[in-house]
């Protein structure tokens, strides 16, 4: 089976867990599709795809031609999060499933009622018309109206999954929504080789950090406080002589290597698999608070400590998980400034995290502040024994568990074959 698959453009998440999905599906012919970060994960970890078309740089029209032409070709179509492929595979009359890690997190304005009423009336005589239909949804709301398109609905279970799938399978038509466990690269993770002496006392993994607001030359007002912040974790934690710093910031061309007191962090970009491996022969993990770098780092039987909060879905995150020891130990910018007014919504709340990193790192004062109260948070965290760590990682695991992705996935695609 030829399978066209592609991920939301956001951040390291989606297209992480599209190369997840894809390693679990040997035996068919998987090409990817996509631009941006996205193409960037799916190019530093070619052995996923059988074939990868980057549209990075392409004029949209050109692009959309290139996925056109590729659907036209294709047995099926998977997308992780990504509206606009599931909208194309629908009008191409292709059978398409619809991944998705944060079923729970899209805000909705219309009711899910209207949203079904919409996709039902929605033409598919061309992708333009289609994507005219739909232009009242919110970009969150369009997430929804693909799973409702979809041929096949995979969520990964998380707070509030449960209610969303039952409020959307209370409608006359859709797909049967099925919940998963992690999606993650189980294989990678049973290959992983633990090793007695660990190249690094301390890893920091940030993501991919790019996403529809954030970039590494754009409102980065968040790695420039990280940039600032290092030197002095160096200063401040002798017990920290070799730090890993790693993610999309530090991708080819952007390696930097920090040195203080003869302590040194290693900020740069390692392949998916090269990152578990340094995961679990590692002690102590800080981690940018994304769901699916935090699934494969309790797979690896690792509580690792929250860093602040990069954009609004980390602030979701948090929230979710504050009834356990991850969601309460981690640090949150909060802490920082109290009084910040935080906005409600996946953009604007972006944005006004933008401006607190900034605000953080300008004033002499916050950033005293801030220095502080996260080195309060280490320092609770370092303490953790080995029982109460493991007792972290099981608390987060009962909680997301579910069924194996790759088992639902085949059945999914056995389904589409068959008929």
């Amino acid at each position: 089976m030829r399978i066209v698959m592609g991920a939301q453009n956001c951040g390291f998440g989606p297209a992480s867990e599209l190369v997840a999905v894809s390693r679990q599906l040997p035996g068919h012919e998987r090409v990817f599709v996509g631009d941006g970060v996205a193409a960037v994960f799916a190019r530093r970890n070619p052995d996923a795809f059988d074939y990868v078309y980057d549209t990075s740089g392409m004029p949209e029209q050109a692009g959309a031609a290139v996925i056109e032409d590729l659907l036209r070709g294709c047995d099926h179509v998977v997308s992780v999060m990504d509206a606009e492929l599931v909208f194309r595979s629908v009008v191409a009359r292709r059978p398409v499933t619809m991944v998705d890690s944060l079923f729970s997190f899209w805000r909705l304005a219309h009711s899910p009622a209207g949203i079904h009423g919409l996709c039902r009336s929605m033409p598919r005589s061309c992708y333009r018309s289609a994507d005219r239909h739909l232009t009242r949804l919110s970009p969150h709301e369009r997430v929804v109206a693909a799973h409702l398109l979809a041929t096949h609905s995979v969520v990964q279970n998380f707070p509030g999954v449960a209610e969303r799938a039952a409020e959307l399978g209370a409608l006359a038509t859709g797909p049967e929504i099925h919940r998963t466990g992690p999606i993650i690269d189980v294989e990678g993770l049973r290959n992983v080789v633990r090793t007695t002496e660990p190249a690094y006392d301390l890893l920091i993994n940030v993501g991919g950090f790019k996403n529809f607001f954030l970039d590494f030359d754009v409102n980065n007002d968040y790695l420039l406080l990280l940039r600032r912040w290092i030197p002095d974790l160096l200063r401040d934690w002798p017990r920290f002589r070799r730090v890993l710093v790693c993610g999309g910031p530090f991708g080819r061309g952007r390696e930097r290597t920090v040195t203080v007191m003869g302590r040194q962090a290693d900020c740069c970009f390692l392949r998916q698999r090269e990152l578990l491996q340094v995961t679990a022969s590692t002690a102590d993990c800080l981690l940018a608070p994304g769901l699916t770098a935090l699934h494969e780092t309790i797979a690896l039987g690792r509580l690792p400590l929250a860093i602040h909060e990069q954009h609004y879905a980390h602030v979701f995150t948090m929230r979710a998980l504050h009834g356990t020891l991850f969601g309460r130990s981690g640090g949150r910018f909060a802490d920082v400034v109290p009084s910040h007014a935080l906005p409600e919504d996946d953009f604007a709340g972006t944005v006004a995290l933008v401006e607190l990193a900034g605000r953080i790192r300008e004033d002499d004062g916050l950033y005293a502040r801030y220095r502080r109260t996260f080195n309060e948070r280490i320092e609770q965290y370092v303490s953790l024994a080995a029982p109460r760590r493991r007792q972290g990682v099981e608390e987060l695991g009962g909680l997301l568990e579910g069924e194996p992705v790759g088992s639902v996935l085949t059945r999914t695609l056995n389904t589409s074959h068959a008929a």
